[in-house]
């Protein structure tokens, strides 16, 4: 079928809305009916090539929407049905077994390859003929239309706005997995989050769920840190603003923290979310800094009992921990909508500009009707 996606054909170049053909779901897969899509920082490290999915290319991978079509033994979902589309997992390997379907063991090529991992095809082709990297972590949602998997496809209610919760599927979930799911601070802790865009931010909401009582955000935007505290954090830092981040951190503490999250991508920040733990204390580290970065710690400080987690997706099972967030959200203890800045598809471009300025948190282009 013919549907209007953005496709990104050159490195740094930009989202441009096409005609292109979509194919009928295969077994195991659904049609999908977009009706919001986020856009994540990811997203445009792909687009940038930071990250290996070849380019032509239709991205996106925080898709809401209705589902149009199931092909053979999709028993999950049905048409008509809403969903949340998140990462995308074999569930055939050892860690997918146990549960961890997060650290599926072929994650990478999966949701950065550009095409299914069984035969190497790709859904979609331009008008041309020429084959475009789909399947974007199961999904390329900047499109009218998507290919899920029934892995990837979470049934969600219909009381919620739809067209808001397709951050759920990635952003939102690993801030917020990455603090309930990874970290999961006991009631009274002390955390610092590290960035306060839709992960730290949402790091920091569950944070507050989860009953921390100092919850420092470091941000150099003074809007972003207003925003935290608006959210639940008891301190904020603006980083540019003192000369020893990790000293005005203690001193604010009275010491080290019990928990850090690093969620800014940068081996500098890293450093200082792990120099700033007390003795004990754990470092999450969720950022996504270019291939190959790599960073020093000094290791008599790691022999105190630190310890530093690398995140993925918030370590969640998504069918299980997109509508815990939603009843969370329903309960008024989760309001992710306040990050949420909506455009309508044909503005992707402007969505972007406006999120590389860091004018909006999480922009979300509205595609379809509900």
């Amino acid at each position: 079928m013919k549907i209007d996606a953005a496709v990104v054909r050159e490195e740094s170049g930009p989202f441009e809305i096409e005609t292109v053909e979509l194919e009928e779901p295969r077994a195991g897969e659904v049609r999908v009916r977009v009706v919001g899509a986020g856009i994540c920082h990811t997203d445009l490290s792909v687009r940038d090539q930071l990250l290996p999915t070849p380019l032509p290319a239709v991205l996106g991978h925080e898709g809401a929407g209705v589902v149009e079509a199931v092909g053979e033994d999709v028993t999950k979902v049905e048409p008509g049905d809403h969903v949340v589309l998140t990462f995308t997992y074999d569930d055939a390997c050892e860690q997918c077994r146990d549960g961890q379907v997060a650290l599926c063991e072929n994650v990478m090529e999966m949701n950065f390859g550009g095409q299914r991992l069984s035969d190497g095809s790709t859904p979609l082709r331009d008008e041309d003929g020429e084959e475009l990297s789909g399947m974007f972590f199961g999904q390329s949602s900047f499109a009218t239309h998507a290919i899920a998997t029934e892995e990837n496809a979470v049934p969600v209610d219909d009381d919620v706005p739809l067209a808001m919760l397709g951050p759920l599927g990635c952003g939102i979930q690993t801030g917020a997995g990455g603090v309930i799911n990874v970290l999961d601070p006991q009631a009274g802790a002390s955390i610092v989050v590290f960035g306060a865009g839709s992960v730290g931010l949402s790091g920091v909401m569950a944070a507050d769920v989860k009953g921390c009582t100092d919850i420092v955000a470091v941000d150099p935007l003074a809007p972003r840190r207003e925003t935290a505290r608006d959210l639940g954090a008891t301190h904020a830092i603006d980083p540019t603003a003192v000369e020893d981040v990790e000293g005005a951190i203690r001193d604010h503490l009275g010491g080290g923290a019990e928990y850090t999250l690093e969620t800014a991508g940068v081996a500098q920040v890293l450093r200082q979310a792990v120099d700033c733990l007390g003795h004990g204390g754990t470092c999450g580290v969720i950022g996504a800094p270019p291939m190959g970065t790599e960073v020093g710690l000094d290791v008599n400080d790691m022999l105190l009992g630190r310890t530093v987690t690398g995140i993925t997706e918030g370590n969640a099972n998504p069918d299980l921990f997109i509508p815990d967030l939603i009843d969370l959200y329903r309960r008024g203890k989760f309001p992710f909508d306040e990050l949420v800045t909506f455009y309508d598809f044909d503005e992707i471009e402007r969505a972007v500009a406006d999120q590389e300025a860091g004018e909006v948190i999480k922009p979300v282009l509205r595609v379809g009707e509900p």
